[in-house]
């Protein structure tokens, strides 16, 4: 028997590149205890830097899986250090960095499978439970030959984007394992299984080697994300007899078993605590996010990042389009934009002394629509559009014009200058959204995550721009809830009477729990009559940027 439903907590993981965290929810899935494990300073054996460690060649980051299997070992103790009640866990999940991928050996699967209680994690699952000791992460770039290869071998890079929903990106995990196929031969022939970091976590706590779900499997390129299965034709492309080593990909809202019984003698969870599919971390940050299909998800960090829900998966030549990690018949598409925070935070430096209060009293002191000066400020090249410069028009600049190209050297104030800068960002931000099929209406709203969304002058403009109410949530860590809740709901979903309709994901979190969601910012009425216009001009722009005439 299993704690009573009352009694109920749900446990869920984030293993972020920078640390491993946990969370425990009670069943109205409020938090009643957390723990964290930073890789720098907790571990500082394994050396690493930002919690990777740089490769022998250019563009190579790497991680040792020992240290994240340690890492568990650490989280599960301060969590009972906190009196956390670990009996009382129905069920688990987990968030994992996406397209990091390990590589087990026979005898990994062997050592999953009769773990010793008495012994340490890490003490069992160490370097020998892997082919590959030093296994490539999301930061490593190295892979440009293998990603023309695959593209070539099926068809061309539209063809790639047709079937898994992103065109051959060198982070991407297909890439990797060629990579670790073409130059590690005998590491890849010997691997039983490989994992992603998501699907690792998974396992450890399964007792054996657990399915990748869909949702984090379409960050591959090689999962066919119409048809829910592993494409033969980038499988052929990548590897051979790869899909042996990957397994059936399943639903991320499958309960894949109960706990491994070492968890059960070793950290009193109950023998009836269920597994459930761990995904990948952007996934999750849009399960944590309980948002609808109306709204637009900003997360202002170092790159912008927007993520959509969408019914049909749309065709893009640049972005990612992923399975919908909680309705599984939908899709989520994920938009990165590079030039982020870090312009943001050096237009502060030179305009406002570094001055965060003093640079939003200029943005506000400022007229919406800036008296029709704009910018374009790509620092560093942006992916979507691929440009790079600074272009600055003011209201007498005419695409047309000669001048067009070279625009004004400056604006006349500190004020017009960070203005220009906010209302461009947002501006390209959503001319891409528009672009790439995102329908903007009545209904729509905007939720802001990342560092600058504490930032309220910076979200007026967002709520002017894309003239839609914006939120922000009370919980800061989405990827991190997400796993949590879609533990929650997997179980429920698990042990529904199948003659009783099931609630969707979002409806059963909110029947549990309140919505984080708080509404800061509402567009001002004449918003669009301001921004429509400058949107064609910011496209004009970008245009010109792209065509490489500057």
């Amino acid at each position: 028997m299993g704690p009573p439903q009352l009694q109920r907590t749900f446990l869920g993981f984030d293993l972020s590149t920078q640390k491993l965290k946990a969370i425990l929810l009670n069943s109205s899935l409020t938090v009643v205890a957390s723990a964290e494990v930073k890789f720098d300073s907790d571990l500082p054996e394994f050396r690493t830097s930002g919690g990777v460690s740089p490769g022998p060649n250019k563009h190579e980051f790497f991680v040792q899986p020992v240290m994240w299997v340690k890492a568990v070992d650490i989280v599960l103790d301060r969590l009972v250090m906190q009196e956390a009640d670990l009996s009382t866990v129905a069920a688990i999940s987990a968030a994992g960095q996406q397209h990091g991928s390990l590589y087990w050996s026979k005898h990994g699967i062997s050592a999953l499978q009769s773990l010793d209680p008495e012994k340490f994690l890490h003490a069992q699952i160490d370097d020998s439970a892997f082919v590959v000791n030093r296994t490539p992460i999301w930061m490593d770039a190295s892979t440009t030959k293998q990603c023309l290869e695959m593209e070539t071998a099926i068809g061309g890079h539209t063809q790639m984007v047709q079937l898994t929903g992103s065109k051959c990106y060198e982070r991407f995990t297909g890439p990797q394992i060629r990579k670790i196929y073409q130059q590690r031969t005998h590491a890849y022939e010997d691997a039983q299984r490989i994992s992603l970091v998501s699907s690792f976590l998974a396992s450890l706590f399964l007792g054996s080697v657990a399915p990748i779900d869909f949702s984090d499997g379409s960050g591959m390129n090689l999962l066919d994300i119409r048809e829910k299965a592993w494409s033969k034709a980038c499988l052929n492309a990548c590897a051979p007899d790869l899909d042996e080593r990957l397994g059936q990909a399943v639903s991320a809202n499958t309960v894949l078993g109960g706990v491994s019984e070492y968890f059960v003698k070793r950290f009193c969870f109950p023998a009836s605590c269920q597994v459930v599919a761990c995904t990948g971390d952007n996934p999750s940050a849009l399960a944590g996010m309980l948002v609808d299909n109306d709204w637009l998800s900003v997360s202002l960090g170092t790159s912008d990042t927007l993520m959509m829900s969408f019914e049909k998966p749309p065709n893009w030549e640049e972005g990612h389009v992923l399975c919908h990690p909680t309705q599984t018949d939908e899709f989520m598409g994920l938009l990165c934009f590079r030039n982020g925070s870090l312009v943001r935070e050096a237009m502060n430096n030179v305009e406002a002394g570094g001055n965060w209060v003093k640079f939003n009293e200029l943005l506000e002191s400022t007229p919406r629509g800036n008296f029709g000066n704009m910018a374009v400020h790509f620092n560093d090249m942006e992916i979507i559009p691929k440009a790079k410069g600074t272009l600055r028009w003011n209201k007498d600049c005419l695409p047309n014009s000669p001048d067009a190209s070279k625009g004004v050297i400056k604006f006349s104030s500190p004020q017009i200058e960070i203005r220009a800068l906010i209302e461009g960002q947002m501006l390209h931000h959503r001319a891409v959204a528009e672009d790439m099929g995102f329908q903007f209406g009545t209904n729509t709203k905007v939720l802001a995550t990342g560092g600058a969304s504490i930032n309220k002058s910076i979200l007026q403009v967002i709520a002017d721009v894309f003239n839609a109410p914006v939120h922000i949530q009370n919980e800061s860590e989405a990827a991190l809830m997400g796993a949590a809740y879609r533990a929650s709901y997997a179980l429920y979903r698990h042990e529904l009477d199948q003659t009783v309709p099931a609630l969707s994901y979002r409806d059963h979190v909110l029947s549990l729990t309140s919505n984080n969601l708080q509404l800061v910012c509402e567009p001002h009425k004449d918003s669009e009559s301001i921004y429509a216009p400058m949107l064609e001009r910011y496209k004009a722009m970008a245009h010109i940027l792209q065509s490489g005439i500057l």
